[in-house]
């Protein structure tokens, strides 16, 4: 039989036969064709290179066999071996174990320096174009800080200044403070601005204690409440009231409170009936008093400071602000009454007007601050292009990252900030459940020990669905850490002093530039040094000439130069070899190489179970909503309909964007009969007529075939994840359970 087939393979040579006559021929047996390809790699190496043309032909009758054809000679050997392997498994595994491995010696080599096994287009494809950022010229709004001027020089209690001196560690007198002490021992009213980190607690807190430690006779704990200090956030009345605590500690007879939810009414009924001195509060404590407690008394109020009062009335605090402030006029004195705040905003006004007698406008910077008797329309058009002072030392970045890439690029800038180098972040994003998704993800992907024996990231969230005792005890600690990441919504952006703090992430951006300014104002704080990143996708870029009109210049930082820190942890290895330290080309490969390696973790963490992806898709339905909350003139900016839902779910390490967004984007979900016109009349509708009506059809459409089902299905990070908008919802079966109450399947 072998013999036969050897005369047939010398036939097929030197007769040239044509490709159609070998396809008419009688199919090979499995041994057979092993030895005419065994037979056909002696022969090539016998012939000459006249004859090699000949057994090119050869091949070529081979191909229309069903064999594929290779360019090089490397490969046609790897497909010989290739149909050797296949011929010698039918057999009897006969076939040299030799030539198999170095089969699959060549196999690696090829993955090892081609590396196109490695996918990195779900991450650096398909995304849209980085703009060119420009960066005009600004005129920085400068504002001193530091004066040549001492606490002694001001006419105050020597004890007070002893411990400013060695409590505080506290001797120059700011700028602010110079200007705003000797307004309120003089007695009057006061609206004061200044930048953040500038002092303006002391510069209320000293005139208070220096007032009420001169009252002759000496004050007691049963006079009740001489001053009130109201502030927007939990965290902020707490700091307040351990300054009033320190500044007190030679007037003991002086006693300092407060009050703010989370903590047992019970509590501080007791502290209220034995007597506090100095109140310092939230808003909605005070007036759950107010309305609850019969011993609270403000009959000997003198002073009255609303410090971030632009923020309490922000946070939906008028009504109790009205509440607190009628509660004070029907009983009592006349006042003092101070206003302070980094950024005055159009609300300020009906406060003004409500609590301020002949008020002295304090400003540090140079601009004037508008008129708080002008109207409202007037201070909102100021507002808008009102200029800010952020701290001299602070250095302000921006980078614009494709939806995609955002997840990846923040772990990255975080791993070269804390595991490489020791320094304090503070991230800020737009809500509570996202605050909590990151805070979980990163915990669980970038807490665990590097292949380079680096200490273990430390990682806090903050934000107000927390339980108040633990919200305590993450901002002491954090306080008191040389380094760490704390995630937190805009609760932690007021009046916070964070020491140490290095860098502010504005993962989110903020919804206006006031905001914005008390945000990067959580670091260099009093003349230290401090750096802000605001984080851009390429459809938001138009938000820096609108910071720009409020005289803030950022400094882009480019996307590769973050991600490049990923070469320095190999713990994000990938499999290929590149010459990265040679050619910027390889190093760019390499790195999004690594960048996929992390953003997969990230996803297997994501999909490991059920709870999750729901939490995943809870943050994500929270960002959506936090998205349409922006005001109306930055809409072109920050609009819905210009988010990608695909790409912007992959930040959230999920696969696939999730159905039923529809609902989010398109308004409040309705359970009537009308819920399929509400939501045709949502941007889905736009879409889907922009894109040809193909969600309208899909709805009509009473029958799927099964590739179509899957494909309606399965929803990939390129599709935007609102075409299921106008689709009909199938009803869901009721039926009656044993208590009689209907139950849905």
């Amino acid at each position: 039989m072998m013999s036969s087939s050897e005369d047939q393979l010398c036939l097929n040579i030197h007769s040239g036969f044509s490709s159609s006559s070998l396809t008419n021929r009688k199919p090979l047996s499995a041994q057979q064709r092993w030895v005419t390809l065994k037979k056909q790699r002696a022969e090539k190496r016998k012939f000459s290179s006249q004859e090699e043309e000949l057994a090119k032909k050869k091949r070529g009758s081979f191909k229309e066999r069903g064999l594929q054809h290779s360019d090089t000679a490397e490969e046609e050997e790897e497909e010989e071996e290739e149909e050797e392997e296949e011929a010698d498994t039918q057999i009897d595994s006969r076939a040299p174990q030799k030539k198999t491995k170095e089969k699959e010696k060549k196999k690696d080599g090829v993955k090892e320096t081609g590396r196109s096994s490695i996918k990195t287009s779900s991450l650096f494809k398909h995304n849209p174009e980085i703009p060119e950022i420009h960066r005009p010229a600004v005129s920085l709004v400068k504002e001193k800080i530091f004066t040549s001027d001492s606490f002694s020089d001001l006419d105050l209690h020597p004890h007070l200044v002893a411990t400013l001196n060695k409590v505080l560690n506290v001797s120059i007198v700011t700028s602010v403070q110079k200007q705003t002490i000797p307004v309120l021992l003089s007695g009057r009213d006061a609206v004061v601005r200044s930048q953040t980190g500038s002092g303006k607690t002391l510069s209320y807190a000293v005139p208070v204690v220096q007032s009420l430690q001169a009252v002759q006779p000496k004050i007691s704990r049963s006079d009740g409440p001489l001053a009130v200090v109201i502030v927007p956030t939990r965290e902020l009345a707490q700091q307040t009231f351990q300054t009033f605590q320190k500044l007190l500690k030679p007037f003991m007879w002086i006693v300092p409170g407060v009050l703010m939810g989370g903590e047992k009414r019970k509590a501080e009924k007791a502290r209220l009936r034995k007597g506090i001195n100095i109140l310092v509060s939230t808003p909605g404590r005070l007036v759950d008093h107010i309305k609850n407690t019969l011993s609270i008394a403000f009959s000997a109020v003198r002073w009255l400071i609303l410090d971030e009062a632009d923020r309490t009335l922000d946070l939906g605090f008028e009504k109790d602000l009205t509440v607190i402030l009628n509660s004070l006029n029907s009983k009592g004195p006349s006042r003092q009454n101070v206003l302070l705040s980094a950024t005055l905003t159009s609300g300020v006004n009906w406060l003004a007007d409500v609590c301020l007698d002949d008020p002295v406008s304090i400003q540090v910077s140079g601009s004037a601050p508008p008129d708080l008797k002008g109207s409202t329309s007037d201070l909102s058009a100021a507002s808008k292009s009102e200029s800010f002072a952020v701290p001299e030392h602070l250095k302000q970045f921006v980078v614009v990252v494709p939806s995609k890439i955002r997840l990846v690029c923040l772990a990255a800038f975080i791993l070269d900030k804390c595991k490489f180098s020791q320094n304090k972040l503070v991230i800020f994003v737009s809500s509570c459940e996202a605050v909590e998704f990151l805070h979980s993800l990163f915990n669980s992907v970038l807490s665990g020990p590097s292949t380079n024996n680096k200490p273990k990231l430390s990682f806090m969230r903050l934000h107000g669905n927390m339980k108040q005792e633990e919200r305590s005890d993450v901002f002491q600690q954090f306080s008191v850490s040389k380094s760490g990441v704390l995630f937190c919504t805009d609760v932690a952006a007021r009046g916070l002093d964070l020491p140490a703090v290095s860098w502010i992430i504005q993962y989110t951006p903020p919804s206006a530039a006031a905001e914005y300014v008390h945000r990067v104002g959580r670091t260099a704080r009093i003349g230290g040094k401090g750096s802000s990143l605001l984080f851009l996708t390429p459809a938001e870029t138009a938000y820096i000439p609108e910071l720009t009109n409020h005289k803030i210049s950022l400094e882009e930082m480019k996307l590769q130069d973050i991600l490049s820190c990923l070469m320095m942890d190999d713990t994000y290895k990938g499999r290929g070899k590149y010459h990265s330290k040679s050619s910027s080309k390889a190093l760019e490969q390499e790195t999004r190489e690594r960048a996929t390696v992390l953003q997969t973790e990230f996803e297997n963490v994501v999909h490991a179970d059920t709870q999750s992806v729901q939490n995943a898709k809870k943050a994500l339905q929270s960002f959506l909503r936090a998205y349409t909350t922006y005001p109306a003139h930055l809409k072109h900016i920050f609009h819905i309909r210009s988010l990608h839902l695909g790409h912007t779910a992959k930040s959230f390490g999920l696969r696939d964007a999730p159905q039923g967004l529809s609902a989010i984007t398109g308004g409040a979900k309705t359970h009537n009969k009308n819920q399929n016109k509400n939501q045709s009349r949502s941007p889905v509708k736009n879409q889907n007529k922009a894109s040809g009506g193909a969600g309208q059809r899909r709805a009509g459409e009473k029958r799927f075939s099964s590739s179509q089902k899957e494909l309606s299905l399965s929803r990939s990070e390129f599709s935007n994840g609102m075409e299921e908008g106008n689709a009909k919802k199938k009803k869901k079966k009721k039926k009656f359970g044993q208590s009689g109450e209907e139950e849905e399947k």
